[in-house]
């Protein structure tokens, strides 16, 4: 059965503006947190490993902006993969506040990379059979 990847997160003073809504590049953070998360604990590839050799750059980023989120609300991030390539995938991702109403939602393209141990060549590498099967998991 496939499924999304789901986490909660607590919008804290670090995340909001003046007027007390999250300050847009905030959300990008906490996109990229999910991410990160959705690699570590559900496809078994941490960054803290990943980055020796290989690194998943976001390549394509689509957001729509849909509703504020406000100091102490607590929103529900969920991240799916629409589609698969061979060192890429497509992800649909929502954030919702407690009320299920739409904060934010898009795609975001990410590439699997390889680069030398200089770092200074970089390029896309296919995911393993093993790791497309636990992205697969997630495919909607």
């Amino acid at each position: 059965m496939n499924q999304t990847f789901t986490k909660k997160e607590k919008i804290k003073f670090r995340h909001v503006d003046y007027a007390g809504i999250v300050f847009y590049p905030r959300f990008l953070e906490m996109l990229n947190d999910l991410v990160e998360d959705w690699f570590e604990e559900a496809l078994d590839r941490p960054f803290s490993k990943m980055h020796e050799t290989n690194g998943i750059p976001t390549v394509d980023l689509k957001v729509q902006f849909k509703k504020a989120a406000r100091l102490g609300d607590v929103l529900t991030k969920k991240l799916w993969v629409k589609n698969l390539g061979g060192a890429s995938i497509l992800c649909g991702f929502q954030f919702e506040d407690e009320n299920g109403k739409t904060c934010l939602e898009g795609e975001v393209t990410l590439v699997n990379v390889v680069f030398t141990e200089d770092r200074n060549n970089i390029k896309a590498e296919a995911f393993s059979e093993e790791m497309k099967k636990k992205i697969e998991n997630y495919e909607l």
